[in-house]
């Protein structure tokens, strides 16, 4: 289906930034802060009284210090913007409770374990959730051999995740041709 024509009157009323940026340390560890911003183009009522159109609804910052094995060591958040200071910003250090996971292996399932519902933040836990692909795309060819041309490599892990990369297609064929497996006709491939 093509992407459906924008209506010439929209207006444009909330607006949601969510921004991923990963560092790599002089220590060898590596750092990620994700940030989520909510802003109306309208006054909104606050608990704490009117905010302006474009004052941040909510702001907050996720902060992981990661090894080169995707496995969490630090975690941290921070409650900037808010509807209820004061009370949305008291989840003390539940996102520590990310320490210990590995962000490819049962990442999402373990994060709505010790984050979901009441026992974090609903938009921290949600924009954790981009956490695993945007930290994969920062290790892409610098921690992560990601063309598999070495003697003794292992397939990328990319291939076969999406349709563009299947090992059957032309992307592969041209640009991994090591791993490309042409379709088995006789399965319907």
């Amino acid at each position: 289906m093509p992407l459906p024509s924008p209506a010439a009157d929209r207006q444009l009323k909330h607006r949601r930034n969510v921004d991923v940026q990963v560092f790599a340390r002089g220590d060898g560890l590596w750092e990620v802060d994700a940030v989520l911003v909510d802003t109306k183009t309208r006054v909104t009522p606050m608990s704490d009284g009117p905010r302006a159109a474009g004052t941040p609804i909510h702001e907050m910052l996720l902060r992981l210090v990661v090894d080169s094995q995707l496995n969490v060591l630090q975690a941290g958040s921070e409650t900037r913007w808010m509807p209820y200071p004061g009370i949305c910003d008291e989840h003390g250090d539940a996102y520590s409770a990310m320490v210990g996971l590995n962000l490819l292996q049962g990442f999402h399932k373990t994060l709505r374990e010790r984050l979901g519902g009441v026992r974090g933040c609903t938009h921290i836990t949600e924009m954790a959730q981009v956490l695993p692909t945007a930290v994969v795309q920062a290790f892409a060819g610098e921690v992560i051999d990601t063309r598999g041309l070495a003697d003794g490599a292992i397939k990328p892990f990319q291939l076969d995740r999406c349709h563009a990369l299947r090992s059957d297609g032309p992307a592969v064929a041209q640009f991994y041709p090591r791993w490309y497996r042409p379709a088995d006709a006789s399965r319907g491939d």
